[in-house]
């Protein structure tokens, strides 16, 4: 599979997070929906990009096994008095997801799950709120995988 490929997986998976957390739909229920609807398809005239599926489910699983960790992992790095929960859903989203990556897939170099939530991030929100998201994924990876600095 293409960068890209991978690219759009991770820009799935933080929409479909996205969508658990919203709509409060559940994991059966989101993989149907983005692997028959979405992914790779076109949805009232926009193009969903095909995506590595096994990435995208990887990264979607992993975050919802390891959740609370994870919550809490991002709620210690989040500024004072800003715990996730009080975070937008989309930011929530981004930054679960970049945990679960810099956590659990040291295949994928630091540098690369970084750039690529920021990304993402910067498709959907402010640039003072991507900034936080960079400051924060910076922060856990300093963290997670000290080695790689």
């Amino acid at each position: 599979m293409s960068r890209e490929h991978r690219a759009n997986a991770r820009l799935a998976a933080v929409q479909a997070l996205y969508q658990m957390d919203v709509a409060g739909k559940g994991i059966n229920e989101i993989l149907a929906e983005f692997e028959t609807f979405w992914i790779g398809q076109e949805v009232e005239g926009d193009q969903y990009k095909p995506a590595e599926i096994e990435y995208f489910r990887d990264v979607l699983n992993g975050v919802l096994a390891d959740q609370q960790a994870l919550d809490t992992q991002i709620d210690s790095t989040l500024q004072e008095g800003w715990p996730l929960r009080r975070v937008e859903a989309v930011m929530r989203a981004v930054l679960r997801a970049g945990a679960y990556e810099l956590k659990k897939r040291r295949d994928v170099p630091v540098r690369v799950v970084i750039t690529e939530y920021v990304d993402i991030a910067a498709a959907f929100l402010a640039r003072d709120e991507v900034g936080m998201i960079n400051a924060v994924l910076d922060a856990l990876a300093r963290k997670l995988r000290a080695d790689e600095f």
